[in-house]
């Protein structure tokens, strides 16, 4: 009975083997946040891998927005720098910095998080089920934070990146 449980788990880690793409360029492509709020998209300039904020699932401001631009494109508006709060959060950076660590991992990196305009450490992990675990931290990874991105559905593709609804 063992040698058959031990059969079909090795076969199971067989079929599932493509979809775990190993190597410095694993993390590359769409990503999905944990929320489903965001699509952001990781390129490599070098070897220095970063993303981009390409969708968003409400590109607008509610009608009823407390700073009255009910509406309009979301901005980084909460950004320590006054002279960046009127860019717009779709092509706003929001990982920079990473160098591939080996073993399915990028660290040296930062996270941006728009809706407070702080900036953290942060490590990515490509997980065996093609995943993408992404912690951001202060100070040491033991204080902060982890998501799980995952890729977008197929039928994403037909979502375009644009500050319309």
């Amino acid at each position: 009975m063992k040698a058959i449980f031990s059969l079909g788990c090795l076969i199971l880690g067989l079929l599932a083997a493509p979809a775990y793409a190993d190597g410095p360029d694993g993390v590359l492509g769409m990503w999905m946040t944990a929320d489903g709020k965001a699509r952001i998209e990781i390129t490599k300039q070098g070897d220095v891998y970063g993303g981009s904020i390409v969708w968003l699932k409400e590109p607008l401001y509610p009608t009823d927005d407390e700073q009255g631009m009910g509406g309009r494109p979301k901005v980084d508006r909460h950004n320590p720098d006054k002279s960046l709060q009127g860019q717009p959060i779709i092509g706003l950076k929001l990982v920079q910095g990473f160098k591939y660590a080996g073993d399915n991992v990028w660290n040296d990196g930062t996270i941006y998080d728009p809706e407070s305009g702080k900036t953290y450490s942060c490590k990515m992990t490509l997980m065996m089920d093609g995943s993408l675990r992404v912690r951001g931290y202060v100070g040491i990874s033991l204080f902060g934070r982890t998501e799980i991105w995952t890729r977008p559905p197929p039928d994403a593709a037909s979502a375009q990146p644009s500050n319309q609804p």
